[in-house]
């Protein structure tokens, strides 16, 4: 029986607005694939031709999200489980080992699962779930920007940047900011005192 190892990273857990997504890749050990390295390293450009390298030629791939009011409401650790789950639901084969980036086993029912620190760096399957989470949830934070101008989402995507926290403090918060993170919280705060001043 072939050995399918799937790799499992996220995009999304340190910004202010938008949801976590989650990737979940099995991909083919007879079709090597070059370039493949942790998102965070590579150009805009790169990742977007990966995602469409490892979406065709992988052996099975899966996309999750978590929502915004999910992460406010169950917190971002358990959201971001809940985003790992579903991408590893959407698979279409199912692995024999599941490898996830970090030290934070999420609850997901599988054969056998093995956390590595910095495997987005370290083994290529969780690479290229690095690379589809974070191309997926950029690709929203595109769209997002066009619902809710003013921010600068297309540009950050959602991260705690200066032009973001100042955009924040201006507009007050959208519906797609975490209310459950410090900064939007206090941003919010603000922006009642001086709306109501």
């Amino acid at each position: 029986m072939q050995e399918l190892i799937c790799g499992i990273d996220e995009a999304g857990r340190g910004p202010l607005a938008g949801p976590v997504c989650a990737a979940a890749v099995i991909l083919d050990p007879q079709r090597k694939m070059r370039g493949i390295y942790d998102s965070k390293i590579l150009s805009e450009l790169d990742r977007n031709k990966l995602a469409t390298k490892i979406k065709s030629r992988a052996l099975a791939w899966g996309i999750g999200w978590a929502s915004v009011e999910e992460i406010d409401t169950l917190n971002i650790r358990q959201a971001n489980f809940l985003a790992m789950r579903r991408a590893f639901e959407a698979l279409s084969l199912t692995p024999t080992l599941v490898l996830v980036d970090g030290n934070d086993p999420p609850p997901i029912a599988c054969a056998a699962m093995e956390c590595i620190v910095g495997g987005d760096a370290l083994k290529q399957c969780i690479s290229a779930a690095s690379i589809l989470a974070k191309t997926a949830r950029d690709a929203m934070m595109v769209e997002l920007d066009a619902v809710h101008p003013g921010y600068g989402l297309a540009q950050h995507k959602g991260y705690s940047v200066p032009v973001h926290l100042a955009a924040l403090r201006k507009l007050g918060p959208s519906p797609i900011h975490r209310r459950s993170f410090r900064p939007v919280r206090e941003a919010a705060e603000a922006f009642a005192g001086v709306a109501a001043a």
